[in-house]
């Protein structure tokens, strides 16, 4: 099996500038990793790259996805290990980048073995998250707080099926993840490599690109998606994002633009910590310090490497 060059990261780190410059040296396709990059008409405050970041480099699994319906890590893991066979078949090497630590879990350890489905008991806690979602959060907070960190408490599906799992095998989920480090089930051989970079200069690289989204039409962006969420009668789950909440409530005249702006880039920070903390307990193979290298070194020490590897 060929390894699979995988980059993993927090926000704004340089993940797809990286990627793309590889590619056009490996001859390679990218595979997004990304659990807000999949949603369609969210381009601009989910940070999808454009034609011209592209750079003629074929980019899967980003903006396809409807708004209003969420993906599993399961879900997600089988669309990126069916992409990455596809581009193995045409002659090409496959790329998968992101920054989504479940979905990264989910293709380098598996989806545990015990996953089980009780109907019954998942209606009941459909209808306690209907009554008091805070409370299923707390709950969830209380038995996996690792877990809860990354439960949106708008995320119905994935609050419910984390108890669900909880209840019917009596392990929390991050147990059951960590788990797969002894009982694997994945299909890929990845090599991960990790951005990381000094803690200030990745909080100004945050604070520089949700500047650079809202000039470059976030708010319209978000008012667009609120009159198709109203036209089409449906919920868009996807709005609880890291942003969109924000712009919402300025849109709603209960956040003036420069306390939008400010809470933006703090939610964005202390989720850029929440990846780093995460990705600290993944395997990875190689870490890049960001902050010593400039793109054009990293691109040809990668490139060596692949040479030999892949």
């Amino acid at each position: 099996m060929k390894k699979i060059l995988t980059i993993i990261g927090p926000t704004a780190s340089g993940k797809t500038s990286l990627a793309v410059h590889l590619s056009k040296k490996l001859n390679a396709e990218i595979v997004g990793l990304d659990s807000r990059q999949l949603y369609r008409g969210m381009s601009v405050g989910t940070a999808q790259p454009t034609i011209k970041e592209m750079g003629g480099v074929k980019h899967h699994l980003i903006g396809f996805q409807d708004p209003s319906e969420p993906i599993s890590a399961g879900q997600y893991a089988k669309l990126i290990t069916d992409k990455v066979k596809n581009i193995q078949t045409i002659g090409k090497n496959p790329i998968i980048c992101g920054g989504a630590g479940l979905y990264y879990r989910a293709i380098s350890r598996g989806i545990f073995k015990g996953s089980v489905s009780d109907p019954i008991n998942r209606n009941r806690l459909e209808k306690l998250y209907d009554n008091n979602p805070s409370e299923l959060l707390d709950h969830l907070n209380t038995i996996d707080p690792e877990y809860a960190e990354l439960v949106h408490i708008n995320n119905k599906k994935r609050l419910v099926r984390a108890l669900e799992i909880f209840e019917a095998t009596g392990k929390p989920p991050s147990e059951h993840f960590n788990n797969q480090r002894f009982n694997p089930t994945k299909e890929l051989d990845l090599f991960t490599v990790k951005i990381k970079w000094k803690r200030n200069i990745l909080n100004q690289r945050i604070q520089n690109r949700a500047d650079e989204m809202l000039d470059q039409g976030w708010i319209e962006e978000v008012e667009t998606l609120l009159k198709q969420q109203d036209r089409e009668e449906k919920l868009y789950t996807a709005l609880n994002s890291i942003g969109y909440s924000q712009i919402q409530s300025y849109l709603r005249n209960k956040m003036s633009y420069e306390d939008m702006r400010k809470d933006i880039i703090i939610k964005t920070r202390q989720f850029a910590r929440r990846q780093v903390k995460w990705f600290a307990k993944e395997p990875i193979d190689l870490t890049l310090e960001m902050d010593n290298l400039d793109t054009k070194e990293i691109v040809q020490i990668l490139h060596c490497l692949f040479k030999v590897i892949i």
